[in-house]
């Protein structure tokens, strides 16, 4: 049997004009020497010329943020700690907004953790700075560090009256990475959020919903922006919430297999300047369509 063709054929509606774009930072738009390429500065500055707001939207905490402070431009606003702080990067990294692990919750966490990956060591992220423990590997960049067990570093004597808990990290120095986040999230995902960003068993846990995504969805919904008008990129298995999230994404050429599959679209490596590649390409579209 056959069926008459529709005099109107459906055409797949064009995607909205960009608003705004997310870029993850470690992987993403920084090359791997931790620098932000000329042609890359000036693709960010395009962007915001041609109405485009960017977000740096990261892992780093916000004290970690120099590296991109002057190339933020107009609100000069950062999404921190996978989502935990949204900071003010032209007022020296002040926080705006904290989603905070609360210290009893992370107490569970380490409890169960300790218990399904024996040999695990743990790292706190406060508002304030990062403390570890004594088999964690240290943090050269931040030498005011406290080193003691975790149970110690997370305990008030005044619930409430501490510095604010951004993330809790636990490391491994013998499971496979994937391996690792796999295991912690069966054993105490239903406590908090569980992700990874680094090449090592490093695992970062969060709020329970607290992502890249659900930071940047609320920023957004400040600003009345629709997630179909945001362009997202990322590399690491913490960018993917928010490149599905993202009504247009880019899985960078040297991102993890999670990712690439995740993506809605691929760009160059973070050495090959993938981000500005598309930037580059969404600038000249926005200012083509404006002067037709």
């Amino acid at each position: 049997m056959t069926f008459p063709r529709s005099p109107h054929p459906t055409v797949p509606a064009p995607a909205p004009a960009p608003r705004l774009i997310a870029t993850d930072l470690d992987g993403t738009l920084l090359r791997d020497d931790k620098s932000v390429s000329e042609r890359t500065v000036a693709a960010l500055a395009s962007a915001e010329r041609a109405g485009i707001e960017v977000f740096f939207v990261t892992g780093r905490p916000a004290r970690w943020m120099d590296v991109v402070a002057d190339h933020v431009h107009g609100h000069g606003m950062a999404i921190c700690a996978n989502g935990a702080a949204v900071v003010d990067l032209h007022a020296g990294g002040t926080f705006l907004e904290v989603r905070p692990l609360e210290r009893s919750v992370a107490l569970e966490v380490v409890r169960a953790l300790r218990a399904a990956a024996p040999g695990a060591a743990f790292a706190v992220e406060l508002t304030t700075g990062i403390h570890y423990e004594p088999d964690y590997p240290p943090f050269f960049l931040d030498p005011g560090a406290t080193v003691a067990t975790a149970e110690k570093l997370l305990f008030e004597e005044t619930p409430g009256a501490s510095a604010p808990v951004l993330k809790l990290l636990a490391q491994h120095r013998e499971l496979d990475p994937d391996a690792f986040l796999a295991l912690s999230r069966q054993a105490a995902g239903h406590l908090a959020s569980f992700t990874r960003s680094s090449p090592t068993a490093l695992v970062e846990i969060s709020a329970l919903g607290v992502s890249k995504a659900s930071t940047l969805a609320l920023c957004c919904a400040q600003r009345g922006i629709a997630a179909e008008e945001v362009v997202a990129f990322g590399d690491m298995p913490n960018d993917i919430e928010m490149l599905s999230w993202a009504g247009r994404s880019y899985a960078m050429g040297n991102a993890h297999p999670d990712v690439l599959a995740a993506a809605s679209g691929h760009t160059a490596g973070n050495n090959e300047d993938g981000v500005a590649v598309v930037i580059e390409r969404l600038v000249a579209e926005a200012t083509g369509a404006a002067g037709s």
